[in-house]
């Protein structure tokens, strides 16, 4: 991936572009509500990032931490509940403040606001699996109802591949007994994921085959190769004459990207890996986006490119040594093969 200082800025700006198109509509009823919602969720943002992206903020005095920073933000809900009262009909504003309550861990409230956004944007996949979830968390066992199950399935109505509306259909299966329709939903979804989700979900597909019955899970699906459908399958090897001459640093990392063919040099995917694991097979897609406004399912071509950086930093510097870039059509007919150093002969 990339450092977590280029993390940080690209989320923050993000996020202040997303709550102005989001906020604006709210302007009319009170300035103090649009600029409160502007610096607030960048804010959420920022600490949400905190919280899930880094393994120390499961330490209670990080989580302690994190919650103190709250009264900011808690005013500016209040704000922005007080001009939903007032007017009621902004779905985006709805939406809004669903985020800002899980976010936050208010369950309750998160709920109800999923349910009135869902009253102005019934058909929007991706808020119905996020509204199916919220209802989940509400529940004292946090199981997936016949409501928040309804939900996941309308969403995949309007978007027959959306995978967290499978998954979570998968594990209302399991959580009802219904383990053989949870492994029909899982190995579904299989083909389709990123190679780290499958190798999550083939012990959770183990696991329900098991209590089903079934045999294990044939070999041919336990070691294919898994988003080969919805990415770019990208190896990545070192030019031999260039690895027997250049003596490269331990520590050096290969950062291997995607970016919009003919667009901006900000890549819609990448991931980070060590120099070390070379030669590399990995797939590239919408979960190695630095954004959830730029996916890579969204274009019609990219340029993918390989590139070693001895200061394990994402940005450029005149030591980085790249592949030649390659274009490709989306959807991918097949892995797209690059060498590192091979132009440094």
């Amino acid at each position: 991936m990339v450092s977590p200082v280029v993390l940080y800025m690209v989320l923050v700006l993000a996020a202040l572009l997303l709550a102005a198109l989001v906020a604006w509509p709210l302007r009319r009823d009170s300035r103090r509500v649009f600029v409160a919602v502007l610096v607030a969720v960048p804010a959420m943002a920022f600490a949400l990032y905190r919280i899930v992206g880094s393994p120390e903020a499961l330490d209670p005095a990080v989580v302690a931490a994190t919650a103190g920073q709250a009264p900011s933000m808690e005013e500016a809900i209040a704000e922005l509940e007080a001009a939903l009262e007032r007017d009621p009909a902004q779905p985006e504003g709805w939406r809004l403040l669903a985020r800002a309550h899980a976010a936050l861990g208010h369950r309750l409230r998160a709920r109800e606001a999923y349910l009135a956004a869902l009253e102005h944007i019934p058909d929007d996949p991706d808020l119905l699996v996020e509204a199916a979830q919220a209802v989940a968390q509400a529940n004292p066992d946090h199981l997936i109802d016949d409501q928040a199950l309804g939900m996941l399935r309308q969403a995949l109505v309007h978007d027959p591949d959306h995978q967290r509306a499978r998954w979570f259909i998968g594990v209302a299966h399991r959580q009802r007994g219904e383990d053989a329709e949870a492994v029909a939903a899982w190995e579904d979804l299989l083909p389709k994921v990123d190679a780290a989700t499958a190798r999550a979900l083939r012990p959770q597909i183990a696991l329900a085959r098991e209590a089903a019955g079934m045999p294990p899970l044939p070999a041919a699906m336990a070691d294919a190769p898994a988003g080969a459908g919805n990415g770019v399958r990208v190896r990545v090897r070192l030019d031999p004459d260039f690895a027997a001459r250049v003596r490269l640093p331990g520590d050096a990392v290969v950062f291997v990207s995607a970016r919009a063919a003919g667009g901006p040099p900000m890549p819609v995917a990448v991931e980070r890996h060590a120099l070390r694991d070379l030669p590399l097979d990995i797939v590239l897609d919408d979960g190695d986006s630095l954004m959830p406004t730029a996916k890579l399912s969204t274009l019609e071509a990219v340029e993918v490119v390989a590139r070693i950086s001895a200061t394990g930093s994402a940005d450029r510097s005149d030591d980085d040594v790249e592949s030649a870039a390659v274009r490709v059509q989306l959807p991918a007919d097949g892995p797209v093969e690059l060498v590192i150093g091979a132009a440094a002969r």
